[in-house]
């Protein structure tokens, strides 16, 4: 079994970006811009967003942090989005979800324009992923993908099941691993809450993609010798030996799956560093105007 460390992998790839970035100043290019939205005061959402800007610095980025109590209207942050949509220094900009109820996320998110939409969540974004265009994807399934990359995981022909069906996670990444790609090729089933025999599914997997929600739900038996564990859960579960009060917890029994993968993600230090370095990579190629002009 190998320990797919995605700290490690993330912490090079910032180092990459820096690079890339050093010399794009040195010869007289703008430095890439990114702004995050934040909304009330979600102590999850503080970390997420804390963590975004502490990468924007490691990877040479101009970042802006724009901030708003949670009674603003849906009207005053469109207003916000359409400022950055206009601002040419802002290559890219992402509104924190989740937020406030009283705002429509999804008004909020097709209000962005897709140019800079770096989170990858427009719908015109996820369009040309679902056909194979050249586009901004979302965060964690490109973290992932990249993770498969650099451990030479071979993905061909192989059965991927995703547990999971977000816009987020689940439907992105099952685009993925289907794509004619490397990493991608793979036959893909997607389960969710309403699948029956999931264990016969995931007992039929090469690699499984967990992304429920759901602390230790992928147990050993459900398991095959050799499989792929990609574990994108972080739930909060409570834990009396912990200063916090609480670790942080996988949708996989790490403890009993770990020996019979040939290759597993842990919770933390697997999934989640990548999904903030993928946002920064979503950033350069904004800031280079890579995709989009």
């Amino acid at each position: 079994m190998e320990l797919i460390d995605g700290k490690a992998v993330a912490a090079q790839i910032k180092q990459e970006i820096a690079a890339e970035v050093a010399q794009m100043l040195k010869e007289g290019k703008k430095q890439p811009h990114l702004a995050a939205i934040l909304v009330g005061h979600d102590g999850g959402s503080e970390t997420y967003v804390a963590a975004k800007v502490k990468a924007c610095a490691e990877c040479g980025f101009k970042s802006t942090l724009i901030r708003f109590e949670a009674d603003i209207t849906e009207e005053q942050l469109l207003e916000q989005v359409d400022k950055l949509n206009k601002d040419n220094d802002v290559d890219g900009f992402i509104v924190q979800l989740p937020l406030p109820k009283h705002i429509n996320e999804q008004h909020v998110i097709e209000a962005i324009d897709y140019r800079k939409d770096v989170d990858g969540f427009h719908p015109i974004n996820v369009g040309r992923l679902n056909i194979g265009l050249p586009c901004f994807v979302s965060a964690t399934p490109n973290g992932i993908v990249e993770l498969l990359r650099r451990y030479n995981i071979e993905t061909s022909s192989k059965k991927c099941v995703v547990l999971g069906r977000s816009n987020i996670v689940g439907k992105p990444m099952a685009t993925l691993m289907m794509q004619k790609a490397n990493p991608g090729d793979c036959t893909v089933t997607v389960c969710h809450s309403h699948t029956k025999n999931i264990k016969e599914e995931c007992l039929g997997a090469d690699i499984i993609v967990a992304a429920l929600g759901k602390p230790g739900f992928v147990t050993a038996d459900m398991v095959k010798d050799g499989a792929v564990i990609i574990d994108v859960g972080t739930t909060r579960v409570p834990d009396a030996t912990k200063k916090s009060g609480f670790r942080l917890s996988g949708d996989v029994c790490f403890e009993t799956v770990a020996p019979k993968c040939s290759y597993i993600t842990p919770v933390p230090g697997g999934v989640g560093p990548m999904t903030i370095c993928s946002l920064m990579r979503n950033t350069l190629l904004a800031g280079k105007k890579a995709i989009y002009k």
